[in-house]
C-alpha cells in the first residue's frame, strides 16, 4: 500500500505545528544544532561579536541623532549638551560635527556611506564624552554634595539614639571590670593600654559624636584632603602651578577631550590633525561652534588645506573601518573610566560607611576590651586609609593622563596608532588599578591589625613585630579579615574557585538553574539531557537484563540436560552433544564459551580445547555446507560434517582428539539427519512398501548414473511416500551408526565404510526438480 501521501501530510502537521514554533522550542532546537560541531559554535560567535559591534554603535548613534535633529543639518547634540565636556580649545563635544558629503539623488553611494558614518560618529561621540564626564564627575566630588545634607542628619539622629548616658556608663564599666581582671591576673600591661584607651574614647568621643560625618562630608574633611593631595601632585605632574580642584578637573577633561576626541575625529574626518596648522585648527573650531559643516568647509579651503577638503567631500568604506576601531578603543576608554569612578566613588562610601559604624564604637564599643575595641580601631583605620586612597587614585589618574597627553604631542600626527596604543595602555592601567587597590586593602587590614594589637597589649607577642607574615599575631576581632587578607594574597584564587565549586555544587543553585546538576561546569545541560535519556529507558534496560538473565538460567539448564545424557562433559562428543543442545535452545554464539565455561557436572568441567575444536567443526560444516534450496537441510550438513572428518585427518599437525572432535560434530549432524528423516506411516503393514522398488534402488545406489538409469524421475514421483521414506530412513540410521563407529574406532575401514553410505546419501538426494521425488521429501 503506497503510504507517501500520508506520509507527506503527517511531516507537513509536524512542521506547521505550533508548540515547534514556541521560542523555548526554537532555542532549544537551534541549541543542539550548534553543539553539532564546534565550526558552528564559532561561526555563531563571530557573527554575535560582528553584529554587536556594528548594531551597538547604530544604536547609540541612532538615539543620539534622533535628540540631535536631522542628519543632513548637524545641529548639536542636545543628548549630550549638558556634560559640558570641552577640549583644550574651549569646544564643547556635543557641538562637534563629522563634515562629509551626503550626496544626493544621483549619488546613493555617497548617501549611504555618510549614513553609517554619521551612526558610527554619534556612537562613538556617546562613548567618548560619557567616559571623560565621568571620570571628571567622579573626581569633583558633586555627586557628594546631593545626598550630604541627608546624610548628615541621618548620622546626628542616629547619634542621639545610640549615645546615651546610660549606655556610656554601661560601657565604661564593663572596660573597668576589665581592667581590675588584668590587674588580678598580673597583666599590668593589659591594663594601662585598656585604661589608655578609654581616656582616648573618652576625650575624642564628644568630638566626634558632636559632628559624626563632618570629618567625611565638609569641604575639609579626610576625602577632600584626599583628594587635594592627589589633584595637588596631578597638577605638578601636568605643569599647573594652582592645583584648584575644579580648574585641574577641567584641565583633565580638556587633555582627555584632545586625546581622544577632537584629534582621533580629525584624523577619522580629514585623515590628518587638523591642529598642526594653527589656522586650520581654528577655522575648524570655529566651525564646530557655529554647528556649520559648511563654515568648516570654507575655513579649509582658507587656510589651503586642499587634502582635508577633499576627504569630506568624498565619504570611503576606509573612514567606516577607522570608525569601527575608534568605536572599540573607546568602549575600553569608557570601562576604564567607570572602573576608576567606582572605584573613586566606593571610596568615599567606605569613609562614610565607617563614619557611621563609627558612632557605635564612640557611644561604646571602644570602652570594652577585645573586638569591639578592635572595631573602632578599624573603622577610623579605614576612614583615614579611604583618603589615601582617594588621593592615590587621583595621582594614577593624573599620571595616566599626562603620559597619554605627552605621548599625543610627540605623535606628530600619527593620532590613530598613538590612540590604539592609549587603548592598550588603558587595559595595563586598569589592572595595574586593580593590583593597587588590593595592595592598599592589604594595607589598610594590616594596619587595623596592629593598632589593635597596641591596644591589647600584644604588641610584642608572636612575632609581632614582623610585617605580616605567617608568624603574624592576630588582634581580637581581626581573625576572619585576616584570613581574608592572606588568602587575597596567595591563595585567593583558589579560595575563589572553592567558592565557586560550592555554588555549583549546591542543590539551591541546581533549581535555580533549571534542576540542572553542577551548572556552572562545561557541557551540564548537554549532560542534564543524556542523564534524563537514560532514566528514560533505564528500566528498559533493567527489563532486558532480566530476560537476559532467564536466558542465561534457561541455556545453562539446557545444558545440564544435554551432559546428563551424554553421561558426562570430559569427551568431544559429549562436548558436541552440549554444544548442539545448547543452539537448539537458541544461545548466541557469543554466550557460549562463558556457558560452557559454568558448566560442571559431576565436579568436572569442559575442557576448553574441546570446545575449541568442536566450535571448529560446525564453523566448516556451516561453511561448506549446499546451499541448495532444494536440499534437505539436516542431509546437507550431515555430509558437510562427515566431509570436515575427511578433510581434517590425524596428522602430525593435529592430534587424535582434535579429529576425534570433528568425527563428533560428524556424528551429531547424522543423529540430526536420522531424527528428522521421515519415516514411513504403514497402514497394512509391510504390504504398504513396494519392495521391487526398493530392491531396485539397493542395487543401484552405489552409482549416481546407474540409479538414474534404473528409476526415471516419473517412477520416483509415482512410487508411495512410504516407500521413499523407507529407503531415505533406513539409509540415514546406516550412516549415524556408521559414523558411531568410526568415532569409537577410528581406522580406514570404518572410514571407508561411512564413506559409501554418504555417497548413497549424495547419490538419492535430488538437487532437481526436475529429477522426482527423494526419499526425504514429503
Amino acid at each position: 500500500m503506497n503510504t507517501g501521501p500520508r506520509r507527506d501530510l503527517s511531516e507537513e502537521l509536524y512542521r506547521w505545528d505550533v508548540e515547534r514554533w514556541r521560542p523555548r522550542a526554537v532555542a532549544r532546537r537551534l541549541r543542539d544544532w550548534l553543539d553539532c560541531a564546534r565550526w558552528r559554535r564559532w561561526t555563531a560567535w563571530s557573527l554575535l561579536v560582528v553584529s554587536i559591534a556594528l548594531v551597538l554603535p547604530a544604536v547609540l548613534g541612532a538615539v543620539a541623532l534622533a535628540q540631535s535633529g536631522t542628519l543632513a543639518q548637524g545641529s548639536p547634540n542636545s543628548g549630550l549638551s549638558w556634560m559640558q565636556v570641552r577640549d583644550s580649545d574651549g569646544v564643547l563635544l556635543s557641538d562637534y560635527r563629522f563634515v562629509t558629503d551626503h550626496g544626493n539623488v544621483l549619488e546613493p553611494g555617497k548617501t549611504a556611506l555618510a549614513l553609517v558614518l554619521e551612526l558610527e560618529f554619534a556612537g562613538y561621540m556617546v562613548l567618548v564624552t560619557t567616559a571623560i564626564w565621568l571620570i571628571g564627575y567622579a573626581l569633583s566630588f558633586s555627586w557628594l554634595d546631593m545626598f550630604a545634607q541627608a546624610l548628615t542628619g541621618v548620622a546626628d539622629a542616629l547619634t542621639g539614639q545610640i549615645a546615651t548616658p546610660i549606655l556610656l556608663v554601661t560601657a565604661a564599666t564593663i572596660g573597668a571590670f576589665c581592667v581590675g581582671w588584668f590587674i588580678v591576673r598580673g597583666h599590668h600591661a593589659k591594663a594601662t593600654m585598656q585604661v589608655v584607651t578609654m581616656l582616648a574614647v573618652a576625650v575624642f568621643g564628644p568630638l566626634f559624636l558632636a559632628e559624626p560625618l563632618a570629618d567625611v562630608l565638609s569641604s575639609d574633611g579626610l576625602l577632600a584632603k584626599g583628594r587635594d593631595i592627589g589633584i595637588s601632585v596631578a597638577a605638578g605632574l601636568n605643569g599647573h602651578l594652582n592645583p584648584n580642584p575644579g580648574l585641574l578637573v577641567e584641565t583633565m577633561q580638556g587633555d582627555l577631550a584632545d586625546g581622544f576626541a577632537r584629534q582621533p575625529l580629525q584624523v577619522w574626518n580629514f585623515g590628518h590633525v587638523l591642529d598642526e596648522r594653527v589656522s586650520c585648527g581654528a577655522q575648524w573650531s570655529s566651525g564646530m561652534r557655529a554647528g556649520d559643516p559648511g563654515q568648516v568647509k570654507k575655513g579649509l579651503e582658507a587656510c589651503n588645506d586642499t587634502y582635508a577638503l577633499q576627504a569630506a567631500g568624498n565619504p570611503s568604506a576606509g573612514q567606516i573601518g577607522t570608525g569601527l576601531l575608534l568605536l572599540i578603543c573607546a568602549t575600553i576608554l569608557l570601562v576604564f573610566a567607570l572602573y576608576l569612578s567606582i572605584k573613586v566613588i566606593k571610596s568615599a562610601l567606605d569613609a562614610i560607611y565607617h563614619g557611621f559604624m563609627a558612632i557605635f564604637g564612640f557611644a561604646a564599643g571602644g570602652f570594652v576590651y577585645g573586638p569591639t575595641q578592635t572595631f573602632l580601631i578599624r573603622n577610623l583605620v579605614d576612614s583615614v586609609m579611604a583618603a589615601a586612597q582617594m588621593a592615590v587614585f587621583t595621582i594614577f589618574l593624573g599620571v595616566y593622563v599626562l603620559f597619554l597627553t605627552n605621548v599625543f604631542a610627540q605623535a606628530r600626527g600619527q593620532v590613530m596608532a598613538v590612540f590604539v596604543i592609549g587603548a592598550v595602555v588603558e587595559l595595563v592601567a586598569f589592572s595595574q588599578l586593580r593590583r593597587l587597590s588590593k595592595s592598599l586593602r592589604r594595607g589598610n587590614e594590616w594596619m587595623a591589625n596592629r593598632f589593635a594589637l597596641a591596644t591589647q597589649g600584644q604588641i610584642g607577642a608572636n612575632g609581632g613585630g614582623g610585617g605580616g607574615g605567617g608568624g603574624e599575631s592576630r588582634a581580637l576581632g581581626m581573625g576572619d579579615v585576616a584570613v581574608a587578607g592572606a588568602l587575597g594574597g596567595g591563595l585567593g584564587g583558589l579560595a575563589g574557585f572553592a567558592a565557586l565549586s560550592t555554588i555549583s555544587g549546591s542543590p539551591a543553585t541546581e533549581w535555580l538553574f533549571g534542576r540542572t546538576m553542577n551548572p556552572l561546569a562545561p557541557y551540564a545541560r548537554r549532560r542534564q539531557r543524556t542523564e534524563l535519556a537514560q532514566m528514560s529507558y533505564t528500566p528498559l534496560l533493567l527489563h532486558r537484563h532480566e530476560w537476559l538473565k532467564h536466558n542465561r538460567e534457561s541455556w545453562m539448564r539446557a545444558a545440564q540436560r544435554r551432559a546428563e545424557k551424554a553421561g558426562g562433559v570430559d569427551d568431544p562428543l559429549k562436548v558436541a552433544n552440549i554444544i548442539d543442545g545448547l543452539y537448539d535452545s537458541g544461545i548466541p554464539k557469543a554466550e557460549l564459551n562463558g556457558a560452557l565455561a559454568d558448566l560442571t557436572y559431576q565436579g568436572k568441567t569442559v575442557d576448553p580445547m574441546d570446545v575449541l575444536h568442536v566450535d571448529r567443526a560446525i564453523a566448516v560444516q556451516n561453511a561448506s555446507k549446499s546451499q541448495n534450496p532444494y536440499g534437505f537441510a539436516p542431509l546437507q550438513k550431515a555430509l558437510a560434517a562427515w566431509e570436515s572428518v575427511n578433510n581434517h585427518p590425524v596428522e602430525p599437525g593435529r592430534g587424535l582428539r582434535e579429529h576425534r572432535a570433528f568425527a563428533a560434530q560428524a556424528h551429531v549432524a547424522a543423529v540430526n539427519f536420522a531424527r528428522h528423516s521421515r519415516i514411513p506411516h504403514y497402514v497394512n503393514g509391510n504390504a504398504d512398501i513396494d519392495w521391487a522398488f526398493v530392491n531396485d534402488v539397493r542395487q543401484n545406489w552405489d552409482s549416481s548414473a546407474a540409479l538414474h538409469t534404473v528409476i526415471s524421475p516419473d517412477r520416483w514421483n509415482r512410487v508411495g511416500a512410504n516407500t521413499r521414506h523407507y529407503i531415505g530412513s533406513e539409509l540415514a540410521n546406516e550412516h549415524r551408526d556408521a559414523v558411531m563407529r568410526y568415532y569409537n574406532n577410528p581406522v580406514a575401514a570404518n572410514r571407508l565404510a561411512v564413506d559409501r553410505i554418504a555417497r548413497r546419501v549424495s547419490n538419492l538426494d535430488h538437487l532437481d526438480p526436475e529429477a522426482g521425488l527423494d526419499p526425504w521429501d514429503s
